[in-house]
């Protein structure tokens, strides 16, 4: 059977995700090293999207490869406890402010599933305050307004897929991004009920307004929740103590993700000791116990691809490399499309970057869909035809790209634009 037939005939819509690249969905990947990937016809692509963020380093990168090859030689899994777990564990709770403990689980979706089901156990309340278009994963309570098509009716929330039983929708409340004076009147309304907060730290690459994170801080001290910063994307991202660092603003619980297993599926739920030990094996349910495991949590594999990436991470000016790197693609491709009298708007932080044509403020979900999204999807796809592979949204950068690879970009997008069909202004 041929690898089209395969695709046909096995896979719901031909493809592994929900989110499908412009152009490329044909493609299968073969290979990838460094900032370049190739598919099984012999195309190489300059990668923008770096497993989604989850290859912070580079494809195929010789340390990672290595520590993955010494561990696979002493076992793959064994559902208990490995040195490279441990060491892991020790290293990213020592990172992370505020975190005392640590629980391990193989995807964000599991993370932020854990970290709501732990806040739920610590307040013995039910209900959890989300931001419209705030992505924390496939679960029932996160898939609540990730993506609203109908019209905002706050703080009740759009499920964002079937399947989800309508009572999870009475447990989440949902606010606009950035709008602190919203979320505070929501939050406290819900005051005795409301068990979490939780938050993308920089929503989708939206920028952040200057002292929301540390209300949400004031509201969740005021109403007795607990603040949760989703880090799955900007943990290890940012910093090594995350966003959580960056900004100044210390959650109740963590998730991180993606960076922290070197490109091998792997999370973990970190936080306060308090509420960690809820999920202390031998703990009775009298005694509050909140289930939080997974065959695959704290893989050896992934603990040991993780180690050999924190290696890297700790290195002097490994950070200030990232964030060069994507200010300077930020700002590059930003005025490609001005150049061509299309006003964009670069978002994104660190390695991390987006360009959404708007003239109107993006602050959040609602600003950031009325940006001519089709145009994006439009480029995209002639960048794929052109070996830049991108779904037109939200792009990563790694270690292992330079600016002559942005420059690439730019010029290509440059090309792209000469010759799309799109009115010029008079």
């Amino acid at each position: 059977m041929t690898a089209e037939l395969t695709r046909r005939n096995c896979l719901p819509g031909g493809l592994l995700t929900a989110v499908s690249v412009p152009g490329a969905g044909h493609l299968v990947i073969d290979r990838g090293q460094g900032a370049h990937i190739w598919d099984t016809a012999g195309h190489q692509y300059l990668d923008l999207l770096m497993g989604s963020g989850a290859v912070l380093l580079g494809h195929a990168h010789p340390e990672i490869v290595a520590a993955i090859e010494a561990q696979a030689r002493q076992g793959a899994t064994f559902y208990a406890l490995t040195e490279p777990a441990l060491a892991l564990a020790a290293r990213i709770v020592g990172h992370y402010p505020g975190a005392e403990m640590l629980q391990y689980c193989s995807t964000g979706s599991e993370a932020t599933l854990f970290a709501l089901r732990l806040a739920r156990a610590a307040t013995g309340r039910d209900k959890v305050l989300k931001f419209e278009g705030g992505f924390h994963g496939s679960n029932d309570y996160a898939m609540m307004s990730a993506y609203p098509a109908g019209p905002a009716s706050y703080p009740d929330p759009e499920p964002s897929s079937q399947g989800i039983p309508a009572g999870a929708a009475g447990t989440v409340l949902v606010a606009p991004y950035n709008d602190s004076l919203r979320c505070e009147q929501i939050a406290r309304e819900a005051s005795q009920q409301l068990a979490a907060i939780i938050v993308e730290p920089f929503q989708r690459n939206i920028d952040l307004q200057s002292g929301f994170l540390a209300g949400l801080r004031r509201l969740a001290d005021a109403t007795g929740a607990c603040l949760i910063f989703d880090e799955v994307v900007t943990g290890f991202r940012l910093g090594l103590a995350g966003a959580a660092g960056y900004c100044g603003v210390v959650p109740d619980i963590a998730t991180v993700g993606k960076a922290i297993g070197g490109g091998l599926p792997l999370a973990a739920i970190v936080g306060r000791a308090d509420i960690m030990q809820l999920s202390a094996p031998g703990r009775s349910l009298a005694d509050g116990f909140v289930y939080c495991s997974g065959t695959l949590s704290g893989n050896p594999l992934a603990a040991a691809a993780g180690l050999a990436a924190m290696d890297i991470l700790e290195r002097p000016g490994t950070f200030e490399c990232l964030f060069r790197l994507g200010e300077a693609m930020r700002s590059q491709l930003a005025q490609a499309f001005t150049d061509h009298g299309i006003p964009a708007q670069a978002l994104g932080i660190g390695p991390s970057f987006q360009i959404n044509p708007s003239t109107e403020p993006i602050t959040d979900y609602r600003s950031a869909a009325r940006s001519d999204l089709a145009l994006m999807a439009r480029v995209a796809a002639e960048l794929v035809a052109a070996g830049i592979y991108f779904t037109g949204a939200k792009g990563y950068l790694s270690l292992a790209h330079s600016q002559p690879d942005i420059d690439e970009v730019v010029a290509r997008t440059a090309e792209v634009l000469n010759v799309l069909d799109r009115p010029r202004p008079a």
